[in-house]
């Protein structure tokens, strides 16, 4: 029986954010390996059966554990249900890189983040195909589990040959770029779908990951802190913060970066 939790602590919130994540990624490779169905949203974004079931499941432990922290969850918006900004509020995206997932490639994520006025605190964001479970949060150290269990994960020093850069795989002809590009010392650039790229920052493969086109809350929140309790950063162009409870729930066009 689900049951609402004792303390709200942000070590035990961020406990439940990883263990639900985790959940969900089971989830996703269960229905991955049996098969489903793809259809397109009014948006003309992808959506499956296993972005349903993993958001359903996130949803009744969340607000089982946390009834009094609203959810606001990317499937649930997009089918027209509305939660208003509170001065926290959980963030999920059940399966981010959904296109990812439906062509059978192997970079997608589920991202479980908790929002404090504006700012992400802390963030759970499983890798199902790679069975990785990343965690972060304000005062909470950042760490990633896998097969060879729990160790902590920073960001590194960009190296003297150059950047490594990821960007996006369903924006790579994105004009805007090279543009960004240009100048900086990059040594390889490459591009892959989804928030497994802010994973790659966290952990020190990668140096820089810019995101030019668009991204919604629900996408960043979790990765963000995740980043952040890594040693990281994500701004705006203009070095601003990246802030959260935004209108209608859309990012701008932002960075993420290691230690540059």
């Amino acid at each position: 029986m689900l049951t609402a939790m004792t303390s709200h602590t942000d070590a035990d919130l961020l406990a439940l954010a990883a263990r639900l994540a985790d959940e969900a990624a089971e989830i996703i490779r269960t229905i991955r390996a049996r098969g489903f169905e793809t259809i397109t949203k009014t948006d003309s974004s992808p959506v499956t059966e296993a972005d349903h079931a993993a958001e359903a499941h996130i949803l009744r432990g969340l607000r089982a554990a946390t009834p009094d922290i609203p959810v606001i969850a990317e499937e649930e918006v997009a089918a027209g249900k509305q939660t208003a900004v509170a001065p926290a509020y959980w963030l999920v995206d059940p399966l981010d890189g959904t296109r990812e997932f439906a062509a059978g490639r192997d970079d997608f994520t589920v991202n479980i983040g908790l929002v404090r006025d504006g700012r992400p605190v802390l963030g759970a964001m499983a890798l199902p195909a790679y069975h990785q479970l990343y965690t972060g949060g304000i005062g909470l150290g950042a760490h990633r589990t896998d097969t060879n269990g729990t160790q902590p994960i920073h960001v590194r020093k960009a190296p003297a040959e150059g950047l490594t850069v990821l960007a996006s795989r369903h924006h790579a002809d994105d004009k805007r770029l090279a543009e960004y590009l240009n100048g900086r010392p990059v040594a390889k650039l490459g591009n892959i779908g989804s928030a497994v790229k802010f994973a790659r920052v966290a952990e020190g493969l990668v140096d820089l990951y810019p995101r030019l086109g668009p991204t919604m809350e629900w996408d960043t929140a979790a990765p963000q802190a995740i980043v952040e309790a890594a040693g990281g950063n994500i701004t705006l162009l203009d070095g601003s913060p990246l802030v959260y409870g935004k209108t209608g729930w859309k990012n701008p066009p932002f960075v993420c970066t290691g230690t540059l």
